[in-house]
């Protein structure tokens, strides 16, 4: 199983998944280019776009000699996994979607219009603003906590903020997210080759998603039945970062799901 992380966070954000899904799998949990531990190539010299996170993915994977596996994606995830599956579908073997966004529906038109704005408008004025989003307030309230009830938010462990902001202290680091902010427009011109690829391959499908995200909202998560009728769907009562939320459930639902494809 390879769990592909979403912005602004690495492989950190399943580490209480890993230990449920690896007592019975081999799981992969690799940290995005630019992101957690892997290297950080200065974005001035190092041209940061989905493809070179997939180029970097796959190379992970053929280096390990995995010929066969299961994705999971979350957020940013989507579209490295997306693109491992255009590249070699055969070497899918099922995919695990939580809060990952292949369909229009998935997106509000404020977030279709932000993400426009991000790949057409490079002004100084544009990149300030997007610069902006890295920073400390935006991750803790406007990634972790916006979506979660005000009664239930000692349920996040400030550990979850605390890892991502320690990679995004420097500009260069802050100018990497930037750069991805950039060319996401890529994977909403790319959807309708995903949904195409989904109908084609019908990949055994469970998707696990946190019903009140509003980045990437319930409505996405529903769409994919359109192209994978026989997926198996879960709404869960829980935002963007599910897995921080609801680990035991998705794990549960996960290894059930594993269990019977």
């Amino acid at each position: 199983i390879v769990l592909l992380h979403g912005y602004p966070s690495s492989s950190h954000q399943y580490r209480e998944l890993i230990p449920m899904l690896s007592a019975r799998y081999h799981v992969i949990a690799p940290d995005n280019l630019g992101s957690g531990y892997s290297d950080h190539p200065d974005p001035e010299e190092f041209d940061y776009t989905f493809d070179a996170l997939a180029d970097h993915a796959e190379g992970l994977l053929d280096a390990l000699g995995v010929e066969k596996f299961t994705l999971y994606m979350q957020d940013f995830g989507a579209p490295v996994g997306f693109r491992l599956m255009e590249r070699s579908p055969e070497r899918v073997e099922a995919i695990i979607v939580q809060n990952a966004n292949a369909y229009d529906e998935g997106l509000t038109p404020a977030r279709k219009e932000f993400f426009k704005k991000a790949h057409e408008d490079k002004s100084p004025e544009s990149v300030a603003v997007l610069y902006e989003r890295t920073g400390a307030p935006s991750i803790i309230d406007g990634q972790y906590l916006r979506d979660v009830p005000g009664d239930r938010r000692d349920i996040m462990s400030p550990d979850s903020w605390t890892h991502d902001l320690a990679f995004l202290q420097t500009e260069k680091d802050r100018m990497i997210q930037v750069r991805l902010f950039q060319d996401y427009q890529t994977n909403i011109d790319s959807y309708p080759r995903w949904q195409k690829l989904m109908r084609e391959r019908q990949y055994p499908a469970l998707i696990v998603w946190g019903k009140n995200d509003p980045a990437f909202i319930a409505p996405g998560a529903e769409a994919y039945l359109r192209d994978l009728p026989d997926a198996e769907l879960h709404l869960l009562d829980a935002g963007h970062f599910a897995a921080e939320e609801k680990p035991d459930e998705i794990a549960r639902h996960i290894l059930e799901f594993m269990e019977n494809i």
